[in-house]
């Protein structure tokens, strides 16, 4: 099976999908190490929404047929890595994660935001139509 115009054949292939199951995972490590108290509203949040960022770029994938769908649900991946940037603050904030840490999540958050935003830019290559 080939690649259609040099794109990935599947999101699993997607460099910025890579990159946000990677952010989740590491977020899921962290935060075991978060205060039980913590379990049903920060631990559950910032989990949420680092896991929904890799979801919606696979929902996006299978809306390729219509590029405003497509767009929206990359713009939906984005606006969750935004989200997961306000946890990874309060986190600091709270003293859960040190400020390296906090350093290397907000690094990987950025990048996947630029990525998202150049499939954004290019949503029509992703879209053609075989």
């Amino acid at each position: 099976m080939e690649k259609r115009l040099g794109h990935a054949r599947s999101f699993r292939e997607l460099e910025v999908y890579k990159q946000a199951r990677e952010l989740s995972g590491i977020i899921f490590k962290l935060t075991r190490n978060f205060p039980k108290e913590e379990k049903y509203s920060l631990t559950d949040q910032i989990r949420r929404s680092s896991r929904s960022i890799g979801a919606q770029i696979a929902e996006s994938w299978g809306k390729r047929r219509y590029e405003n769908h497509f767009v929206l649900k990359l713009t939906d991946s984005d606006a969750e890595q935004y989200e997961t940037q306000h946890w990874i603050e309060v986190s600091f904030e709270c003293e859960y994660v040190d400020e390296n840490m906090k350093n290397d999540l907000m690094i990987r958050c950025e990048s996947i935001g630029r990525m998202l935003n150049s499939m954004i830019e290019k949503a029509s290559l992703f879209c053609q139509k075989s």
